[in-house]
C-alpha cells in the first residue's frame, strides 16, 4: 500500500448502488477506506452499504441526485459533519437517455431525429450533475492533504476515436450520451488546471464495455474490471497525473 493510500479515509461514490459505482466502492472499501454510496433511492444506498459492511468494509448510505442540488448540499454537510473532509470523489452517476437498452437501441443515436428534451436530460446528469457535486464537496475535498477527484468518461467521449473513418466509435452514433462525455473531458481539464496547485488531482477513467444495465448487460467486462482504472486514479501517488483520460490500458486520445 503506498504512502498515499495508507493515509486516505473517505471516499464519496455517486450513483454506487449498482454497477461500476458499487465495484468501485468495493475495492476501495477493501483496500481499507471508507466509503460513502451516493444513491439516488436511499433503500438500495442502504442495501449496497450494508452488503459491503458484511464483508468487513465500512460503508454508509447517503441519498444524492446529482440533478437536485438540496440533496447535494445535504450531503455535503453530513460528510463535514460526520468526518470533517473528503479524500476522494467519483461522480460515476450519470445516464444514456436511452434507458436500459442496447447500443444498437439508443434513443440518441440519430443527431437528426434526437429529441432536444432527451439531450438536456442526459447534460443535466452527466455534466451539470458533475459541476453541482464536485463545487459542493470541494470544501471537504482541499480539507484533505490529497484530494483525488475521477470523473467517469467513457472510450465514446473521445474526438479522435470517434473520428475514425470505419473506427470502432464511427459506428456508434449519439447526439446526447457521447457529446456529453466529451463534455465532461473538457470540464475535466478546467478543474484540474484550477486545482492542480493545490495537490487536488483531477483525472477522467473510461471503464471500458461493462455488462451493466445502461447497456443491457450486453457488456463483455465485469463491473470489477471497469472499476480497476478507477480506483487506480482514486489512489494515484503524490506526483500523479492530473488532466488525464485513461483507460485501464492507459492514457486515451482527446
Amino acid at each position: 500500500m503506498n504512502e498515499y493510500l495508507s493515509q486516505l479515509k473517505v471516499a464519496l461514490i455517486t450513483g454506487a448502488n449498482k454497477g461500476i459505482g458499487r465495484a468501485t466502492a468495493e475495492l476501495l472499501a477493501a483496500q481499507g477506506m471508507t466509503v460513502l454510496i451516493g444513491a439516488r433511492d436511499p433503500h438500495r444506498g442502504e442495501e449496497t452499504a450494508a452488503a459491503i459492511g458484511a464483508t468487513g468494509g465500512d460503508a454508509h448510505a447517503i441519498e444524492l441526485d446529482v440533478t437536485n442540488p438540496a440533496t447535494v448540499q445535504a450531503a455535503a454537510s453530513w460528510i463535514g459533519d460526520r468526518f470533517g473532509r473528503l479524500d476522494v470523489l467519483v461522480n460515476n452517476a450519470g445516464i444514456t437517455g436511452s434507458g436500459q437498452a442496447a447500443p444498437q437501441d439508443a434513443l440518441d443515436r440519430i443527431p437528426s431525429a434526437v429529441d432536444v428534451e432527451l439531450v438536456r436530460e442526459v447534460f443535466d446528469t452527466n455534466v451539470l450533475g458533475v459541476i453541482t457535486v464536485t463545487n459542493a464537496m470541494l470544501p471537504l475535498l482541499r480539507r484533505s492533504p490529497a484530494a483525488r477527484i475521477v470523473n467517469l468518461s467513457s472510450h465514446a467521449a473521445s474526438l479522435a476515436l470517434t473520428a475514425e473513418i470505419d473506427g470502432p466509435m464511427s459506428g456508434l452514433p449519439s447526439a446526447a450520451y457521447s457529446p456529453s462525455k466529451t463534455a465532461l473531458n473538457a470540464l475535466t481539464l478546467q478543474y484540474a488546471n484550477e486545482l492542480r496547485k493545490e495537490n487536488i488531482l483531477v483525472n477522467a477513467a473510461a471503464p471500458g464495455y461493462v455488462d451493466t444495465d445502461i447497456n443491457g448487460h450486453s457488456g463483455f467486462l465485469t463491473p470489477a474490471q471497469g472499476a480497476a482504472v478507477v480506483v487506480r486514479l482514486a489512489t494515484l501517488s503524490e506526483g500523479g497525473p492530473t488532466g488525464g483520460f485513461f483507460s485501464d490500458d492507459g492514457p486515451l486520445p482527446w
